[in-house]
């Protein structure tokens, strides 16, 4: 089985394009599934063998952390499949039920505090760059100077998957970028650098996925806002301000970078929510 797996995680990286987090989760997932259920060979997984696995998460894990560790087994077992090995049907496992947890999203005007309150051209260009694009924190670490066109209105980035799309900038996030970059004094590639490090080791200065959270965290605060605020609920907000204005799903998704139009949904169930306040509170009068 381990030959299997190998050959699985091989196949993720390079056919697939899967990130080194996703393969070590992998590796990881399914490594326990062998171990746990002593799988020695492909034949050896059935629907009680499942079952019982399932059993077992069930005691220490939540249904959220459960699926995590099932869509990976079941991504090994359609690998199998492909290879014309004889094992247990990918369809054969069913996803654990998960309640519907509506996304948490910042309004307008606290996007707007949230902006006036950051502390610095590079905290600035940050949060301007985050709520313009809605990109990923890991995407946004990865951003280059030259490849973010800050003369015209949009520039490809490379997400989830290796999955290309374009994201566009707002007059102000590309003012604020522009100054960001006006006051470096480095020549490292990176769009979002540290400032406190030994610029003697070569070493990249590249900015953390830690450091942007610590940014937007600070500014949060320093902005009153008393909602858990992380660069995923930029993300969020972006995807809410555009259907709230009268953007499609799939444009959206596209936007996003959702390889599936079931993630982008996630946005409807907080219009609704939203819509229906607004109801309450403005027209649900006696």
């Amino acid at each position: 089985m381990h030959n299997h797996q190998t050959a699985f995680l091989d196949y993720l990286e390079i056919e697939k394009g899967r990130s080194s987090n996703t393969l070590r989760n992998y590796r990881a997932y399914t490594q326990k599934f062998l171990e746990l259920m002593n799988i020695k060979d492909p034949k050896d997984i059935t629907s009680p063998i499942i079952t019982a696995y399932r059993s077992k998460l069930n005691k220490y894990l939540s249904p959220k952390s459960q699926n995590l560790h099932l869509i990976a087994l079941r991504s090994f077992l359609k690998y199998l499949s492909k290879q014309n090995i004889q094992t247990l049907a990918p369809d054969q496992i069913e996803l654990a039920k998960t309640k519907n947890k509506l996304v948490q999203f910042l309004s307008g005007e606290e996007i707007k505090r949230l902006i006036a309150a950051s502390n610095g051209t590079r905290a600035l260009a940050v949060l301007e760059m985050l709520f313009s694009t809605g990109l990923r924190v890991s995407e946004l670490c990865q951003l280059d100077k030259e490849t973010v066109n800050l003369t015209g209105q949009s520039f490809r980035v490379i997400g989830k998957g290796q999955r290309q799309r374009i994201v566009f900038l707002s007059s102000s996030a590309k003012q604020a970028a522009a100054n960001y970059i006006e006051t470096r004094k480095d020549q490292d590639p990176a769009l979002f650098v540290r400032t406190k490090t030994n610029q003697n080791t070569g070493e990249s200065l590249r900015l953390s996925p830690r450091s942007i959270q610590d940014i937007v965290k600070t500014s949060a605060e320093s902005a009153g806002i008393k909602k858990k605020v992380t660069p995923h609920t930029i993300r969020h907000s972006f995807g809410t301000d555009l259907l709230e204005n009268g953007a499609d799903l799939r444009s959206i998704q596209e936007l996003l970078g959702h390889a599936d139009i079931s993630t982008t949904q996630i946005y409807t169930h907080v219009t609704n929510k939203h819509l229906a306040a607004t109801f309450n509170k403005c027209h649900d009068k006696e």
